[in-house]
């Protein structure tokens, strides 16, 4: 901000160039220059929601080579996500995407990549394909994080480009007699976690990445920090889930307390925490709260580590669970999140609080829980009643 006072919402390429000669003629390396190019950019588009033309930044910036192979877009693309903190999940997923795109073009470098060629993919995935439009979404954001990001090419208009159409889906939802069967199928380790689910209302993804830390049990809530859109959040902690919790914290403490001992105990900590505090990683309160039972290797870091259990362990549970019942329902995990939310309503809790406690952004997405009461037992009564 010393350097340019006009604002950064005003930046132009011409400013980022002249920037960029000003550190370079204080000494600055090369790596440094481009770490400094990059934290504009990233405020530029995170924050101030603005955009960049990459394919004119690549012309203008000798510290970002054009690049001439699939190799050196791996590399490139694995820097970008990290350094704008994508969880790991959104890495593997884009990667996929990506390797599909490349597999169905059948371009054999990147310099050959075109507009037209993310075009014939998307058409392919609607009409061949038959993907939701929430699928072809994921694959659109995920070849414009390549083309801009990556190849520093321009994405080009999509609004004439044939989209899978938008379905509405209503969301599965048990009655609390059909949850109490659901439960006495449900193997012992996975059931503390999928109670959680259902009383507080947080997501799979949301549960396993619990750390100590994010439950207080005197203000009996839960906090859910980075959740879906990056944004942390408090939910409930049930009084009923207090002691079964600290029971099980109290094993997850000897096993930690092992670990340490035999030179391991060292926790993932997300956003370069780790860098800033080098002990905290060792720290108890760091520590997740559903650890996996076996030690394992990072794939960012290739350190090995105690992971938090895999989001696979409850789905399998939950689905077989679900099989063992003759509820007739096809519920997942998830549908635990829409049981709470459809019965909060059900006991009369207004929408903006249910909303704040899921964490949805917009009140809408909270709304079609309602169907429930529109047509539940309490709801609109069928005329045919006299047929009996």
């Amino acid at each position: 901000m010393a350097f340019h006072n006009a604002g950064l919402d005003r930046v132009s390429l011409d400013d980022l160039k002249a920037f960029e000669n000003d550190l370079e003629h204080r000494g600055y390396e090369p790596w440094q220059l481009k770490q400094a190019q990059e934290a504009i950019i990233l405020y530029i588009e995170k924050f101030l929601k603005k955009s960049i033309s990459y394919e004119n930044l690549n012309k203008h910036n000798a510290y970002y080579p054009s690049v001439q192979s699939w190799e050196q877009a791996k590399k490139k693309f694995t820097d970008r996500m990290r350094l704008r903190h994508y969880s790991y999940n959104t890495e593997k997923t884009y990667r996929e995407w990506i390797r599909r795109f490349i597999q169905y073009t059948g371009l054999k470098s990147p310099l050959e990549a075109e507009t037209k060629h993310v075009k014939k993919f998307l058409v392919y995935l609607a009409v061949e394909r038959k993907v939701t439009s929430s699928t072809q979404n994921q694959a659109f954001n995920a070849l414009l994080f390549l083309y801009r990001g990556i190849l520093g090419k321009e994405f080009g208009d999509f609004r004439n480009t044939i989209r899978a159409k938008k379905s509405s889906r209503i969301p599965i939802v048990l009655t609390k007699k059909e949850i109490k069967k659901v439960f006495n199928n449900i193997p012992e380790r996975s059931t503390l976690p999928l109670k959680l689910i259902y009383a507080s209302g947080i997501r799979v993804t949301e549960c396993v990445r619990l750390r100590v830390k994010d439950l207080d049990f005197g203000n009996h809530t839960l906090v859910v920090r980075s959740g879906k859109g990056d944004r942390d959040r408090t939910t409930l902690l049930p009084d009923f889930l207090h002691d079964s919790i600290k029971q099980h914290l109290e094993k997850i403490k000897k096993i930690h307390g092992d670990d340490l001992s035999k030179g391991h105990g060292a926790v993932f900590l997300p956003n370069a925490l780790e860098r800033k505090y080098p002990k905290a990683n060792r720290e108890w309160v760091w520590q997740y709260v559903f650890p996996s039972g076996n030690l394992s290797v990072d794939p960012r870091s290739g350190k090995v580590r105690r992971h938090h259990i895999g989001q696979q362990v409850l789905q399998r549970a939950m689905r077989s669970a679900v099989k063992s019942t003759d509820i007739g329902k096809a519920a997942s995990v998830h549908t635990l999140r829409h049981s709470f939310a459809t019965h909060l309503l059900q006991a009369g809790y207004d929408i903006r609080t249910i909303q704040d406690l899921l964490g949805h952004k917009d009140v809408s997405t909270t709304m079609i829980y309602t169907h429930i009461l529109k047509h539940g037992p309490s709801g609109v009564k069928s005329p045919a009643g006299f047929l009996k």
